[in-house]
């Protein structure tokens, strides 16, 4: 890290911790909202580590995890700096939704603009406010929709450090996943950060083993980069390079018959989707063996919907 960090005009020296406050836009209302962003800077020098939550305002669990890591204190290193920002999108948070009222996603809206709409916008600041900053970090993300999603990491493997970071991190799964474009993690990629995506749990839902999972990732990260002395245990993180959602054939009503995170066999029975009457019944099965990484609760689905998501090491579906 430098011996001082500029975000937004103000200054964070070594060994200081600030907590910046940047000025967002305006409610119709004419209440201000404001992005609070709080920076832990070490007298040691070292690697910055950027931790954000929020970007889908009914994303829960991520912003539990860095509210529980400032409440303890956790979060602050003895060697060089944590960005931390619980809540991304401050107004998708305020009315309970993934996006911003005019229904723009913030995480395809990179790298922003200052002419464009309002999730443009604060994209173009995380873009040039925070990125230049940092040497790697973790956007914390759940299922949603209705989907749960198993604890993992999603990076594109061969990138940057993505990998040494996501196995530092030790999560249960590690996912092979390029980045969208237009997202945060495609943002900081092309300027040479590694970005991880962290997802567990469901929208609008405090998940209490993802939480602990991700204060426990993010605290073995730390121990990685040289910010911390120590850090909890490591996992037997399995590294799955494919994914897929196996989608509904039919639709009706969908009773699963495995748990996230459990080993699944090919041919093993998934689930079931029968009709409301009691006249049909269809089995879903698993076309190869994997790993089930996330599940759509939706008890209704229609045909063509995304009902268990399935990480396997085997290409074929």
């Amino acid at each position: 890290m430098p011996d001082v960090i500029t975000i937004d005009g103000q200054y964070v020296a070594r060994g200081e911790q600030k907590e910046i406050i940047l000025n967002i836009a305006r409610l119709p209302t004419h209440t201000m909202i404001d992005l609070p962003i709080y920076v832990y800077a070490a007298e040691k020098n070292g690697a910055t580590l950027l931790v954000s939550a929020g970007l889908h305002g009914d994303e829960i669990n991520g912003i539990e995890v860095i509210r529980r890591m400032i409440q303890d204190k956790t979060i602050i290193p003895t060697a060089g700096t944590v960005i931390a920002i619980p809540i991304v999108n401050i107004y998708a948070f305020i009315y309970n939704s993934r996006n911003f009222p005019d229904h723009k996603d913030m995480n395809r809206s990179f790298p922003g603009s200052d002419k464009g709409s309002l999730a443009k916008y604060l994209a173009l600041l995380l873009e040039t406010e925070i990125l230049p900053h940092i040497d790697c970090g973790v956007d914390f993300h759940t299922g949603g929709a209705s989907k749960m999603n198993y604890p993992h990491i999603r990076c594109e493997v061969g990138v940057h450090q993505n990998l040494e970071f996501a196995q530092a991190f030790s999560p249960p799964f590690i996912v092979t996943s390029k980045p969208p474009d237009h997202s945060f993690r495609k943002s900081a990629t092309l300027r040479g950060k590694s970005l991880l995506t962290f997802e567990g749990g469901e929208s609008l839902r405090l998940d209490e083993f993802s939480i602990q999972e991700g204060i426990r990732g993010i605290l073995r990260l730390m121990k990685h980069l040289g910010m911390k002395s120590s850090g909890p245990h490591s996992n037997n993180t399995i590294l799955l390079k494919n994914s897929w959602w196996n989608r509904a054939k039919y639709s009706g009503l969908f009773r699963v018959q495995v748990e996230p995170g459990q080993a699944i066999r090919k041919n093993q029975t998934l689930g079931f989707i029968t009709d409301p009457f009691g006249d049909v019944e269809y089995k879903i099965k698993a076309g190869t063996s994997g790993h089930v990484i996330g599940i759509n609760n939706m008890c209704v689905v229609n045909k063509g919907e995304a009902l268990i998501h399935i990480g396997s090491n085997i290409s074929s579906r």
